[in-house]
């Protein structure tokens, strides 16, 4: 039998707008690199370059361009969120998917579970100030609520020095940690989400 293959979709919650140079697309895409290593089909959107309405219902009407996101959200197997770091928070752009998935809550599937349920997410954070633990938390806990699965050592992170301009995109090259993080988050989230496929979690 063959095995269904693992998608997995990248969303991108940098403030800066396709094609400016981003720190976080470079994680992101450092991510999906990784995923792709174990078999698992990618794709990635940078979220400020649609216009994603404020609200919590699926869709907020007059243009609102977050249906078509929610889409691709519902056909990836992986959720792979990663947003820059603003005054130790995530970013707006990445508070604005939060808010957006809860509508999510209400939503079930044909065995009424949770429409999230069997999903996995994992989280990326840059920045040159702290802050990615604090964010790794904020998302982790949204994201649960709303039905996906968080693997083992599902963040990777890069905060720069204390009080330096330096970012993620500047280094010459991806630091040990990082990089090895990295590697083991792609792992775990592709075998995880490969067992959720196979196996999603039963009804209650």
């Amino acid at each position: 039998m063959t095995t269904p293959t693992v998608r997995a979709l990248a969303i991108t919650c940098s403030l800066k707008p396709s094609p400016a140079p981003s720190s976080s697309v470079l994680l992101g895409d450092q991510i999906l690199t990784e995923l792709r290593s174990h078999g698992v089909a990618t794709s990635t959107l940078r979220l400020v370059d649609y216009d994603i309405r404020p609200g919590v219902e699926t869709d907020m009407g007059d243009g609102d361009q977050w249906p078509e996101i929610r889409e691709q959200i519902l056909a990836a197997d992986i959720l792979v969120v990663v947003t820059p770091t603003w005054v130790g928070q995530m970013s707006s752009v990445a508070q604005r998917m939060l808010e957006r998935l809860d509508a999510e809550l209400a939503e079930t599937d044909d065995r009424g579970r949770p429409i999230l349920y069997g999903r996995v997410a994992v989280v990326g954070v840059v920045g040159n100030e702290d802050g990615a633990h604090h964010i790794t938390a904020s998302l982790f806990q949204g994201l649960g609520d709303f039905g996906f699965t968080i693997p083992a050592q599902g963040a990777t992170y890069w905060n720069g020095e204390a009080m330096h301009s330096t970012d993620y995109l500047d280094l010459k090259e991806t630091p040990e940690a990082v990089a090895s993080t990295t590697a083991s988050l792609a792992a775990n989230a592709a075998h995880l989400a490969a067992l959720l496929k196979k196996d999603n979690y039963p009804a209650s």
